[in-house]
């Protein structure tokens, strides 16, 4: 009965008229910024943290949830229609989907993908509502030592899930964790790293730092490419799926979405991971193997139903432990935080509306999101033609103003500016900005733990592997680093991460 009293809530709360606005609004931006390729959820996330200030923090973080799981959506789009993915995790979508939009069958493709994409996320989300108080309730037996344990934990396997050489993901970790570092201590007040500048006392901007590192980065990257874009879109005729395509995506579409549920509370980018494993299990299982890259409809059922349940799943980490388990999820823990919100296991006791709110207005945006893609399919297309030499600008400006007037001060400006230069340096020499906003994040979260634990047992650094749960989360880490770095293990790590042809 407690989980029907908590819907209730979530459901009053979510359905106000302001929140009912937001969510809307969250799944409209999403599936525009998933539409069009090189802007993203991530950048468009930290581009509007600053406006979210000025709201109630319910309605901010429905608005920032939407605009995430609402992408997953959108991205599938342009995947199909025109081979271009417009989110990482339609990657593989377009694979097949694409495919049958050539033949013709671009209605029943954008169809399969909008269903099992609300059935995918209508089931991440009860994943979510289900689990949520139990996490919660055992992450209480948390202590000190157990809490840095599962923020090492964390760090490691971000590492051990991420595409590319390790020893890059590990120097973006160590980097977070040193820009983390930067400002008066936690506990004795001393400044450290500020080089006499009063601006830095306080630590880095984390909304500067965002911006920077996803926004200004991003547009940088893409004004290396053609800026010219035409787009040639054949017209969507029918949008029904034959008894035959019914029966063909049924069991893709539920097998993508237990797969998604589970890998969308790993670290690291669980979303994207999800939809490339869907797809291998997927062809494996198939009668017709031969048929995927071909136009094979499940090629297109699994995926996008796993990465939309992992999108979902996502929020369980956050939401009970205070974990961010991916770079957007670290966004949002810093929305909570500018909220004066801090996300753990007594949140749900604490604010009780704002978390069960969140989790109602996430299947009413999967109702909206079902409602805005399918009708609305060549106003979404219609987006691509829009000049990037007016879209950069304009999304540069309405950052900086928004940073701005947080604080007031010039010197976050000139932050996102370093920042958008270092991502840029970074994308350049191969290694992503991801892992270091997650170090960033949890770095001070890791020092304050380390330093408690160490006080309360008088500086013996045993105790991390004398008490139980502790050592088990440990163990995990080491294990998790042990395979990351087995040269058969990143070869297939690799692999998952690549594109099929």
């Amino acid at each position: 009965m407690d989980i029907l009293q908590n819907l209730g809530l979530g459901f009053e709360t979510a359905f106000t008229p302001i929140n009912l606005l937001f969510a809307f609004i969250g799944v409209a931006l999403g599936t525009a910024v998933g539409v069009l390729p090189g802007i993203g959820p991530t950048a468009t996330i930290a581009m509007l943290l600053p406006i979210t200030f000025g709201f109630e923090p319910v309605t901010s973080l429905i608005m920032l949830a939407g605009i995430y799981y609402g992408a997953q959506y959108g991205g599938s789009t342009t995947a199909i229609l025109i081979n271009l993915p417009g989110e990482s995790s339609a990657a593989v979508t377009a694979l097949d989907g694409h495919q049958m939009a050539k033949q013709g069958r671009a209605g029943p493709a954008l169809a399969t993908a909008a269903l099992g994409s609300f059935f995918a996320g209508t089931v991440g989300t009860l994943a979510l509502a289900l689990f949520a108080v139990p996490i919660s309730q055992a992450a209480l037996l948390f202590g000190a030592p157990e809490y840095f344990s599962l923020v090492v934990l964390g760090l490691i396997a971000s590492i051990a899930l991420a595409s590319g050489s390790v020893l890059k993901a590990l120097a973006m970790i160590v980097l977070g964790l040193l820009l983390g570092t930067v400002g008066q201590d936690t506990f004795s007040g001393t400044p450290r790293f500020t080089f006499g500048l009063r601006e830095l006392y306080g630590g880095l901007d984390f909304v500067a730092l965002a911006v920077g590192l996803f926004g200004v980065a991003e547009i940088l990257r893409n004004l290396e490419g053609d800026i010219t874009r035409s787009v040639m879109v054949q017209k969507v005729k029918n949008l029904w799926l034959t008894k035959d395509d019914f029966r063909r995506i049924r069991g893709p579409v539920l097998r993508g979405t237990g797969l998604g549920t589970v890998l969308g509370v790993l670290p690291g980018a669980g979303h994207v991971l999800a939809s490339f494993v869907s797809y291998s299990v997927e062809k494996r299982v198939s009668k017709r193997p031969q048929e995927f890259g071909k136009g094979a409809i499940e090629g297109v059922a699994g995926p996008e139903s796993a990465n939309n349940a992992a999108a979902q799943t996502q929020f369980v980490p956050l939401l009970t432990l205070g974990l961010p388990v991916s770079p957007i999820m670290a966004l949002l823990l810093g929305a909570f935080i500018i909220q004066g919100i801090v996300p753990g296991p007594n949140v749900i006791n604490e604010e009780p509306a704002l978390v069960w709110g969140l989790i109602a207005s996430m299947w009413i945006g999967n109702l909206f999101l079902v409602l805005l893609n399918l009708p609305l399919i060549g106003l979404w297309v219609k987006m691509l033609t829009i000049p990037y030499r007016f879209l950069f600008p304009a999304i540069i400006a309405f950052a900086s103003i928004g940073t701005f007037s947080i604080n007031r001060n010039p010197f976050d400006v000139y932050a996102i500016a370093f920042f958008g230069i270092l991502g840029y340096v970074l994308i350049k020499l191969g290694c992503e900005p991801a892992p270091l906003l997650l170090g960033f994040v949890l770095g001070p979260l890791l020092e304050t733990y380390l330093r408690r634990s160490l006080i309360i047992s008088d500086g013996d650094p045993t105790v991390f592997v004398t008490r139980p749960i502790s050592l088990v989360l440990l163990l995990l880490a080491l294990g998790a680093f042990v395979i990351a770095v087995l040269p058969t293990v990143r070869k297939k790590r690799d692999v998952v991460f690549e594109e099929e042809d």
